[in-house]
Protein backbone atom coordinates (compact mmCIF):
# COMPACT_ATOMS: atom_id res chain seq x y z
CA UNK A 1 0.00 0.00 0.00
CA UNK A 2 2.74 2.44 0.94
CA UNK A 3 4.23 2.14 -2.69
CA UNK A 4 0.71 2.83 -4.55
CA UNK A 5 0.19 6.00 -1.68
CA UNK A 6 3.90 7.12 -3.23
CA UNK A 7 2.87 6.53 -6.50
CA UNK A 8 -0.22 9.05 -5.45
CA UNK A 9 1.79 11.14 -3.72
CA UNK A 10 4.53 11.90 -6.67
CA UNK A 11 2.03 12.17 -9.49
CA UNK A 12 0.22 14.35 -7.17
CA UNK A 13 3.68 16.34 -6.56
CA UNK A 14 3.91 16.76 -10.59
CA UNK A 15 0.74 17.83 -11.59
CA UNK A 16 1.22 20.22 -8.12
CA UNK A 17 4.13 21.63 -8.97
CA UNK A 18 2.55 22.74 -12.78
CA UNK A 19 -0.54 23.79 -10.72
CA UNK A 20 1.44 26.22 -8.36
CA UNK A 21 3.25 27.69 -11.10
CA UNK A 22 0.34 28.06 -13.02
CA UNK A 23 -1.71 29.51 -10.12
CA UNK A 24 0.65 31.42 -9.13
CA UNK A 25 0.94 33.43 -12.58
CA UNK A 26 -2.65 33.79 -12.99
CA UNK A 27 -2.74 35.03 -9.23
CA UNK A 28 -0.23 37.44 -10.24
CA UNK A 29 -3.00 39.25 -12.41
CA UNK A 30 -5.38 39.67 -9.10
CA UNK A 31 -2.89 42.46 -8.09
CA UNK A 32 -3.09 43.52 -11.33
CA UNK A 33 -5.76 43.63 -11.93
CA UNK A 34 -7.24 45.13 -8.54
CA UNK A 35 -4.92 47.99 -9.58
CA UNK A 36 -5.39 48.65 -13.16
CA UNK A 37 -9.19 47.98 -13.25
CA UNK A 38 -11.87 49.70 -11.54
CA UNK A 39 -13.93 47.71 -8.73
CA UNK A 40 -17.04 47.83 -11.23
CA UNK A 41 -15.39 46.84 -14.31
CA UNK A 42 -13.61 43.81 -12.19
CA UNK A 43 -17.11 43.14 -11.34
CA UNK A 44 -17.84 42.84 -14.44
CA UNK A 45 -15.30 40.26 -15.71
CA UNK A 46 -15.57 38.00 -12.74
CA UNK A 47 -19.10 37.68 -13.72
CA UNK A 48 -18.11 36.25 -17.13
CA UNK A 49 -15.99 34.06 -15.81
CA UNK A 50 -18.74 32.70 -13.87
CA UNK A 51 -20.82 31.88 -16.84
CA UNK A 52 -18.03 30.72 -18.78
CA UNK A 53 -17.22 28.20 -15.66
CA UNK A 54 -21.21 27.02 -15.95
CA UNK A 55 -20.85 26.91 -20.06
CA UNK A 56 -17.61 24.36 -20.03
CA UNK A 57 -19.60 22.23 -18.60
CA UNK A 58 -22.45 22.51 -21.33
CA UNK A 59 -19.71 22.64 -24.14
CA UNK A 60 -17.77 19.26 -23.12
CA UNK A 61 -21.55 17.42 -22.15
CA UNK A 62 -20.10 15.07 -19.62
CA UNK A 63 -17.51 13.11 -22.14
CA UNK A 64 -14.36 13.91 -20.57
CA UNK A 65 -15.91 11.52 -16.90
CA UNK A 66 -17.13 9.27 -20.03
CA UNK A 67 -13.62 8.87 -21.57
CA UNK A 68 -11.47 8.52 -18.05
CA UNK A 69 -13.97 5.49 -17.35
CA UNK A 70 -13.85 3.83 -20.34
CA UNK A 71 -10.47 4.44 -21.61
CA UNK A 72 -9.03 3.44 -18.70
CA UNK A 73 -10.58 0.38 -18.79
CA UNK A 74 -11.03 -0.63 -22.67
CA UNK A 75 -14.09 -2.34 -21.69
CA UNK A 76 -15.80 -1.45 -24.89
CA UNK A 77 -13.98 -0.14 -28.25
CA UNK A 78 -10.00 0.12 -28.62
CA UNK A 79 -8.03 2.80 -27.73
CA UNK A 80 -8.23 4.82 -30.71
CA UNK A 81 -12.37 4.54 -30.44
CA UNK A 82 -12.35 5.69 -26.89
CA UNK A 83 -10.58 8.75 -27.56
CA UNK A 84 -12.39 9.68 -31.05
CA UNK A 85 -15.57 9.05 -29.80
CA UNK A 86 -15.68 11.54 -26.85
CA UNK A 87 -13.49 14.29 -28.70
CA UNK A 88 -15.56 14.24 -31.56
CA UNK A 89 -18.71 14.56 -29.40
CA UNK A 90 -17.27 17.77 -27.55
CA UNK A 91 -15.76 19.21 -30.48
CA UNK A 92 -19.57 18.60 -32.83
CA UNK A 93 -21.40 20.13 -29.60
CA UNK A 94 -19.06 22.97 -29.00
CA UNK A 95 -18.89 24.13 -32.28
CA UNK A 96 -23.11 24.10 -31.83
CA UNK A 97 -23.11 26.08 -29.19
CA UNK A 98 -19.91 28.18 -29.73
CA UNK A 99 -22.01 29.62 -33.25
CA UNK A 100 -25.38 30.36 -31.42
CA UNK A 101 -23.36 32.52 -28.86
CA UNK A 102 -21.09 34.03 -31.39
CA UNK A 103 -23.80 35.42 -33.47
CA UNK A 104 -26.39 36.58 -30.88
CA UNK A 105 -24.38 37.88 -28.64
CA UNK A 106 -27.36 40.78 -28.20
CA UNK A 107 -29.01 38.12 -26.65
CA UNK A 108 -26.68 36.61 -24.61
CA UNK A 109 -25.14 39.81 -22.81
CA UNK A 110 -28.75 40.29 -21.39
CA UNK A 111 -28.41 36.72 -19.37
CA UNK A 112 -24.79 37.36 -18.40
CA UNK A 113 -25.90 41.02 -17.64
CA UNK A 114 -23.40 42.82 -19.10
CA UNK A 115 -24.21 46.57 -20.33
CA UNK A 116 -24.58 46.82 -23.67
CA UNK A 117 -21.54 48.72 -24.72
CA UNK A 118 -19.60 45.33 -23.52
CA UNK A 119 -21.57 43.18 -26.02
CA UNK A 120 -18.40 42.54 -28.25
CA UNK A 121 -17.03 40.59 -25.01
CA UNK A 122 -19.78 37.91 -25.78
CA UNK A 123 -18.14 36.84 -28.94
CA UNK A 124 -14.33 36.17 -27.63
CA UNK A 125 -16.53 34.59 -24.83
CA UNK A 126 -17.57 31.67 -27.42
CA UNK A 127 -14.28 31.29 -28.56
CA UNK A 128 -12.45 30.86 -25.30
CA UNK A 129 -15.29 28.12 -24.39
CA UNK A 130 -14.49 26.44 -27.82
CA UNK A 131 -11.37 25.81 -28.05
CA UNK A 132 -10.55 24.95 -23.87
CA UNK A 133 -13.45 22.48 -24.81
CA UNK A 134 -12.36 20.67 -27.65
CA UNK A 135 -8.39 20.35 -25.37
CA UNK A 136 -10.28 18.15 -22.74
CA UNK A 137 -9.97 14.72 -24.02
CA UNK A 138 -6.18 15.61 -25.00
CA UNK A 139 -5.56 16.82 -21.36
CA UNK A 140 -7.72 13.76 -20.10
CA UNK A 141 -5.47 11.33 -22.23
CA UNK A 142 -2.12 12.42 -21.02
CA UNK A 143 -3.23 12.20 -17.60
CA UNK A 144 -4.67 8.76 -17.95
CA UNK A 145 -1.24 7.56 -19.52
CA UNK A 146 0.17 9.09 -16.02
CA UNK A 147 2.27 12.01 -18.96
CA UNK A 148 1.98 14.50 -15.94
CA UNK A 149 5.41 16.50 -17.25
CA UNK A 150 3.65 16.57 -20.44
CA UNK A 151 0.61 17.96 -18.60
CA UNK A 152 1.70 20.53 -16.73
CA UNK A 153 4.38 22.02 -19.07
CA UNK A 154 1.42 22.58 -21.14
CA UNK A 155 -0.38 24.07 -18.90
CA UNK A 156 2.29 26.47 -17.47
CA UNK A 157 2.56 27.28 -21.29
CA UNK A 158 -1.04 27.96 -21.22
CA UNK A 159 -0.77 30.54 -18.16
CA UNK A 160 2.34 32.32 -19.58
CA UNK A 161 0.85 33.15 -22.83
CA UNK A 162 -2.31 34.42 -21.10
CA UNK A 163 -0.23 36.60 -18.08
CA UNK A 164 1.96 37.80 -20.94
CA UNK A 165 -0.63 38.97 -23.26
CA UNK A 166 -2.71 40.64 -20.53
CA UNK A 167 0.19 42.75 -19.36
CA UNK A 168 1.18 43.46 -23.32
CA UNK A 169 -2.54 44.13 -24.37
CA UNK A 170 -3.27 46.44 -21.29
CA UNK A 171 0.31 48.21 -20.50
CA UNK A 172 1.42 48.70 -24.35
CA UNK A 173 -1.77 48.88 -26.74
CA UNK A 174 -3.62 50.44 -23.66
CA UNK A 175 -6.68 48.28 -23.70
CA UNK A 176 -9.44 47.62 -21.14
CA UNK A 177 -11.33 44.66 -19.38
CA UNK A 178 -11.45 43.06 -23.46
CA UNK A 179 -7.42 42.64 -22.96
CA UNK A 180 -8.36 39.85 -20.40
CA UNK A 181 -11.09 38.00 -22.45
CA UNK A 182 -8.25 38.39 -25.87
CA UNK A 183 -5.67 37.19 -23.50
CA UNK A 184 -7.54 33.81 -22.88
CA UNK A 185 -8.42 33.44 -26.07
CA UNK A 186 -5.06 33.44 -27.41
CA UNK A 187 -3.88 30.98 -24.44
CA UNK A 188 -6.08 28.96 -25.46
CA UNK A 189 -6.10 28.29 -29.05
CA UNK A 190 -1.76 27.87 -28.81
CA UNK A 191 -2.99 25.46 -25.91
CA UNK A 192 -4.85 23.57 -28.54
CA UNK A 193 -2.36 23.68 -31.14
CA UNK A 194 0.35 22.40 -29.02
CA UNK A 195 -1.89 19.20 -28.08
CA UNK A 196 -2.98 18.81 -31.80
CA UNK A 197 -0.25 16.30 -32.40
CA UNK A 198 -2.20 14.34 -29.13
CA UNK A 199 -5.17 14.28 -31.60
CA UNK A 200 -4.18 13.52 -34.41
CA UNK A 201 -1.96 10.27 -33.03
CA UNK A 202 -4.80 8.77 -31.06
CA UNK A 203 -8.10 10.00 -33.80
CA UNK A 204 -9.32 7.23 -35.93
CA UNK A 205 -12.78 7.89 -37.84
CA UNK A 206 -14.47 5.13 -37.31
CA UNK A 207 -18.14 4.67 -35.20
CA UNK A 208 -18.66 1.75 -32.56
CA UNK A 209 -22.46 1.89 -32.04
CA UNK A 210 -21.71 -0.13 -28.51
CA UNK A 211 -19.54 2.50 -27.10
CA UNK A 212 -21.56 5.58 -27.93
CA UNK A 213 -24.01 4.14 -25.76
CA UNK A 214 -22.04 3.22 -22.92
CA UNK A 215 -20.36 6.87 -23.03
CA UNK A 216 -23.83 8.56 -23.14
CA UNK A 217 -24.91 6.39 -20.59
CA UNK A 218 -22.41 7.20 -18.26
CA UNK A 219 -21.56 10.93 -19.56
CA UNK A 220 -24.98 12.77 -19.63
CA UNK A 221 -25.63 12.02 -15.81
CA UNK A 222 -22.60 13.69 -14.97
CA UNK A 223 -23.61 16.61 -17.53
CA UNK A 224 -26.61 18.00 -14.92
CA UNK A 225 -23.89 17.28 -11.90
CA UNK A 226 -20.94 18.98 -13.25
CA UNK A 227 -23.60 22.05 -14.34
CA UNK A 228 -24.66 22.11 -10.39
CA UNK A 229 -20.93 21.71 -9.14
CA UNK A 230 -19.94 24.97 -11.56
CA UNK A 231 -23.13 26.84 -10.09
CA UNK A 232 -22.19 26.27 -6.79
CA UNK A 233 -18.63 27.57 -7.64
CA UNK A 234 -19.99 30.46 -9.67
CA UNK A 235 -23.52 31.44 -9.44
CA UNK A 236 -22.75 33.98 -6.14
CA UNK A 237 -21.46 36.24 -8.50
CA UNK A 238 -24.07 36.75 -11.02
CA UNK A 239 -26.68 36.74 -7.94
CA UNK A 240 -25.01 39.02 -6.25
CA UNK A 241 -24.68 41.46 -9.26
CA UNK A 242 -28.33 40.94 -9.60
CA UNK A 243 -28.66 42.06 -6.01
CA UNK A 244 -25.99 44.13 -4.89
CA UNK A 245 -24.46 45.84 -7.99
CA UNK A 246 -21.13 45.01 -9.69
CA UNK A 247 -18.68 46.83 -6.59
CA UNK A 248 -19.50 44.33 -4.68
CA UNK A 249 -18.83 41.46 -6.76
CA UNK A 250 -15.56 42.66 -7.24
CA UNK A 251 -14.62 43.24 -3.96
CA UNK A 252 -15.75 39.72 -3.64
CA UNK A 253 -13.57 38.19 -6.17
CA UNK A 254 -10.96 39.75 -5.07
CA UNK A 255 -10.65 38.31 -1.64
CA UNK A 256 -12.04 34.92 -3.02
CA UNK A 257 -9.41 34.69 -5.08
CA UNK A 258 -7.34 33.81 -1.89
CA UNK A 259 -8.57 31.09 -1.47
CA UNK A 260 -6.18 30.10 -4.75
CA UNK A 261 -4.23 27.96 -1.95
CA UNK A 262 -6.40 25.64 -1.06
CA UNK A 263 -7.83 25.66 -4.70
CA UNK A 264 -4.49 24.54 -5.93
CA UNK A 265 -4.08 22.13 -3.44
CA UNK A 266 -7.52 20.43 -4.15
CA UNK A 267 -7.23 21.05 -8.30
CA UNK A 268 -3.86 18.91 -8.24
CA UNK A 269 -5.21 16.24 -5.81
CA UNK A 270 -8.16 15.96 -8.48
CA UNK A 271 -6.06 15.62 -11.23
CA UNK A 272 -4.12 12.99 -9.88
CA UNK A 273 -7.04 11.48 -8.06
CA UNK A 274 -9.19 10.19 -10.56
CA UNK A 275 -6.76 7.78 -12.67
CA UNK A 276 -5.56 6.36 -9.48
CA UNK A 277 -8.34 5.25 -7.97
CA UNK A 278 -9.23 3.63 -11.32
CA UNK A 279 -5.98 1.81 -11.85
CA UNK A 280 -6.20 0.65 -8.68
CA UNK A 281 -10.11 -0.22 -8.13
CA UNK A 282 -9.79 -4.26 -8.91
CA UNK A 283 -6.61 -3.93 -6.38
CA UNK A 284 -7.45 -6.11 -3.34
CA UNK A 285 -6.16 -3.74 -0.79
CA UNK A 286 -8.19 -0.94 -2.93
CA UNK A 287 -10.73 0.06 -0.29
CA UNK A 288 -8.31 0.44 2.44
CA UNK A 289 -5.65 2.43 0.13
CA UNK A 290 -8.66 4.93 -0.50
CA UNK A 291 -9.60 5.45 3.26
CA UNK A 292 -6.22 6.18 4.01
CA UNK A 293 -6.24 8.90 1.23
CA UNK A 294 -9.32 10.19 2.42
CA UNK A 295 -7.14 11.21 5.87
CA UNK A 296 -4.38 12.24 4.35
CA UNK A 297 -5.97 14.81 1.99
CA UNK A 298 -7.70 15.94 4.95
CA UNK A 299 -5.04 16.66 7.38
CA UNK A 300 -2.74 18.27 4.35
CA UNK A 301 -5.82 20.08 3.65
CA UNK A 302 -6.32 21.53 7.23
CA UNK A 303 -2.65 22.39 7.47
CA UNK A 304 -3.17 25.10 4.22
CA UNK A 305 -6.34 26.38 5.73
CA UNK A 306 -4.92 26.92 9.25
CA UNK A 307 -1.49 28.61 7.72
CA UNK A 308 -3.32 30.58 5.15
CA UNK A 309 -5.79 31.87 7.73
CA UNK A 310 -3.03 33.06 10.41
CA UNK A 311 -1.16 34.76 7.91
CA UNK A 312 -4.30 36.95 6.04
CA UNK A 313 -2.81 40.07 6.97
CA UNK A 314 0.17 39.33 5.28
CA UNK A 315 -1.94 37.75 2.35
CA UNK A 316 -3.90 40.34 1.54
CA UNK A 317 -1.39 43.12 0.90
CA UNK A 318 -1.31 41.10 -2.68
CA UNK A 319 -4.54 43.25 -3.61
CA UNK A 320 -5.43 46.59 -3.89
CA UNK A 321 -6.54 49.17 -0.75
CA UNK A 322 -9.84 49.26 -2.14
CA UNK A 323 -10.54 45.73 -2.57
CA UNK A 324 -9.33 44.23 1.23
CA UNK A 325 -12.66 44.91 2.73
CA UNK A 326 -14.12 41.38 2.13
CA UNK A 327 -10.98 39.52 4.19
CA UNK A 328 -13.31 38.39 6.65
CA UNK A 329 -14.72 35.76 3.82
CA UNK A 330 -11.45 34.18 3.23
CA UNK A 331 -11.49 31.38 6.06
CA UNK A 332 -15.21 30.34 5.01
CA UNK A 333 -13.76 29.90 1.56
CA UNK A 334 -10.94 27.55 2.29
CA UNK A 335 -13.31 25.50 4.37
CA UNK A 336 -15.25 25.08 1.56
CA UNK A 337 -12.74 24.63 -1.28
CA UNK A 338 -11.36 21.84 1.91
CA UNK A 339 -15.03 20.13 1.71
CA UNK A 340 -15.31 20.04 -2.17
CA UNK A 341 -11.90 18.22 -1.71
CA UNK A 342 -13.42 15.39 0.50
CA UNK A 343 -16.14 15.30 -2.16
CA UNK A 344 -13.80 14.74 -4.94
CA UNK A 345 -12.26 11.82 -2.61
CA UNK A 346 -15.51 10.01 -2.59
CA UNK A 347 -16.00 10.31 -6.40
CA UNK A 348 -14.25 6.60 -6.26
CA UNK A 349 -16.54 4.50 -5.19
CA UNK A 350 -19.23 5.97 -7.45
CA UNK A 351 -17.42 6.09 -10.75
CA UNK A 352 -15.98 2.10 -10.05
CA UNK A 353 -19.51 1.08 -9.64
CA UNK A 354 -20.84 3.27 -12.66
CA UNK A 355 -23.21 5.08 -10.11
CA UNK A 356 -23.21 8.58 -11.56
CA UNK A 357 -27.02 9.71 -11.14
CA UNK A 358 -26.17 9.91 -7.59
CA UNK A 359 -23.59 12.40 -8.66
CA UNK A 360 -26.64 14.04 -9.92
CA UNK A 361 -28.59 14.06 -7.69
CA UNK A 362 -27.00 14.88 -4.64
CA UNK A 363 -24.86 18.00 -7.17
CA UNK A 364 -28.32 18.84 -7.81
CA UNK A 365 -29.85 19.28 -4.75
CA UNK A 366 -26.26 21.18 -3.49
CA UNK A 367 -27.04 23.79 -6.04
CA UNK A 368 -30.52 24.46 -5.68
CA UNK A 369 -29.35 24.95 -1.77
CA UNK A 370 -26.83 27.66 -3.20
CA UNK A 371 -29.01 29.78 -4.93
CA UNK A 372 -31.56 29.61 -2.39
CA UNK A 373 -28.90 30.55 0.63
CA UNK A 374 -27.41 33.39 -2.11
CA UNK A 375 -30.92 35.17 -1.79
CA UNK A 376 -31.36 34.58 1.51
CA UNK A 377 -27.76 35.48 3.00
CA UNK A 378 -26.55 38.04 0.56
CA UNK A 379 -29.25 40.86 1.39
CA UNK A 380 -28.69 40.34 5.47
CA UNK A 381 -24.42 39.18 5.62
CA UNK A 382 -23.47 40.87 1.82
CA UNK A 383 -20.32 39.05 0.71
CA UNK A 384 -19.78 36.80 3.77
CA UNK A 385 -23.76 35.56 2.78
CA UNK A 386 -22.39 33.97 -0.03
CA UNK A 387 -19.22 32.11 1.38
CA UNK A 388 -21.61 30.95 3.87
CA UNK A 389 -24.04 29.92 0.92
CA UNK A 390 -21.03 27.92 -0.76
CA UNK A 391 -19.81 26.52 1.94
CA UNK A 392 -23.27 25.09 2.88
CA UNK A 393 -23.44 23.53 -0.55
CA UNK A 394 -19.90 21.66 -0.20
CA UNK A 395 -21.10 20.46 3.35
CA UNK A 396 -24.33 19.08 1.16
CA UNK A 397 -22.67 17.40 -1.23
CA UNK A 398 -19.91 16.06 0.66
CA UNK A 399 -22.63 14.59 2.74
CA UNK A 400 -24.57 13.45 0.10
CA UNK A 401 -21.99 11.70 -2.11
CA UNK A 402 -20.78 9.65 1.41
CA UNK A 403 -24.05 8.42 1.53
CA UNK A 404 -24.16 7.29 -1.75
CA UNK A 405 -21.03 6.02 -2.21
CA UNK A 406 -20.96 3.87 1.56
CA UNK A 407 -24.49 2.68 0.17
CA UNK A 408 -23.05 0.93 -2.76
CA UNK A 409 -19.20 1.16 -2.16
CA UNK A 410 -18.20 0.87 1.45
CA UNK A 411 -15.04 2.05 2.30
CA UNK A 412 -14.34 2.02 6.47
CA UNK A 413 -12.89 5.35 6.65
CA UNK A 414 -10.78 6.53 9.64
CA UNK A 415 -13.28 8.70 11.36
CA UNK A 416 -11.90 8.61 14.84
CA UNK A 417 -8.59 10.25 13.03
CA UNK A 418 -10.72 12.84 10.82
CA UNK A 419 -12.19 13.94 13.87
CA UNK A 420 -9.09 14.33 15.11
CA UNK A 421 -7.71 16.16 12.92
CA UNK A 422 -11.06 18.36 12.22
CA UNK A 423 -11.71 19.53 15.64
CA UNK A 424 -8.10 20.24 16.56
CA UNK A 425 -7.70 22.43 13.44
CA UNK A 426 -10.68 24.42 14.36
CA UNK A 427 -9.58 24.52 18.34
CA UNK A 428 -6.26 26.42 17.43
CA UNK A 429 -7.69 28.39 14.67
CA UNK A 430 -10.64 29.21 17.33
CA UNK A 431 -7.79 30.37 19.68
CA UNK A 432 -5.59 31.90 17.16
CA UNK A 433 -8.98 33.94 16.28
CA UNK A 434 -9.73 35.08 19.71
CA UNK A 435 -6.17 36.34 20.72
CA UNK A 436 -6.17 37.85 17.59
CA UNK A 437 -8.81 40.60 18.54
CA UNK A 438 -7.76 41.42 21.66
CA UNK A 439 -3.61 42.18 21.33
CA UNK A 440 -1.98 42.36 17.81
CA UNK A 441 0.14 38.83 17.27
CA UNK A 442 3.61 39.72 15.30
CA UNK A 443 4.16 38.28 12.00
CA UNK A 444 7.18 35.93 13.26
CA UNK A 445 4.90 34.18 16.22
CA UNK A 446 1.85 33.55 13.48
CA UNK A 447 3.75 30.28 12.64
CA UNK A 448 3.96 28.78 16.31
CA UNK A 449 -0.02 28.20 15.75
CA UNK A 450 0.42 26.15 12.62
CA UNK A 451 3.68 24.27 14.09
CA UNK A 452 0.99 23.88 17.73
CA UNK A 453 -1.00 22.15 15.74
CA UNK A 454 1.23 19.61 14.19
CA UNK A 455 2.11 18.58 17.33
CA UNK A 456 -1.16 18.11 18.65
CA UNK A 457 -1.56 15.64 15.30
CA UNK A 458 1.67 13.85 16.38
CA UNK A 459 0.74 13.49 19.79
CA UNK A 460 -2.96 12.15 19.05
CA UNK A 461 -1.13 9.91 16.39
CA UNK A 462 -3.42 10.18 13.96
CA UNK A 463 0.10 9.95 11.73
CA UNK A 464 3.79 9.33 12.67
CA UNK A 465 6.97 11.05 10.99
CA UNK A 466 8.26 7.60 9.62
CA UNK A 467 4.60 6.81 7.52
CA UNK A 468 5.08 10.47 6.16
CA UNK A 469 9.44 9.71 5.50
CA UNK A 470 8.19 6.80 3.42
CA UNK A 471 5.36 8.65 1.38
CA UNK A 472 7.49 11.26 0.08
CA UNK A 473 8.39 10.76 -3.14
CA UNK A 474 12.06 9.78 -3.78
CA UNK A 475 12.07 11.82 -7.09
CA UNK A 476 9.85 13.25 -9.52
Amino acid sequence: MIDKLKSLSKDTLIYGMSTIVSRFLTFMLVPFYTRVFSVTDYGYIANIFSYIAILNVIFSIGLESGYFKFASTLEVGTKKENFTHPFIGIFLNSLFFCSIIYFNPVLVSKLFQVPENYNYLIRYTALILFFDAISLIPFALLRLERKAKKFGIIKVVNIVVNVSMNFLLVFYYKMGIEAVLIANLIASIITFIILSPVVFRNIELTYNKVLTKELFSFSLPVLPSGISTNIIQVIDRPIMLFLAGSTMVGIYQANYRLGIFMMIFVSVFDFAWRPFFLSNANSPDAKQLFSKVMTLFILAGSVIFLFISVFLNEIVLLIGKNFRSGLYIVPVVLIAYLFNGIYINLMAGIYIKKKTKHVAVVTFIAAAANVLFNFIFIPIWGMMGAAIATLISYLIMAGGLYFYSQKNYPIDYEIRKICYILFSVFAVYGIFYYLSSIILIPSFLKILFPIIYVLIIFGLKVVDINSVKKLMPSKV
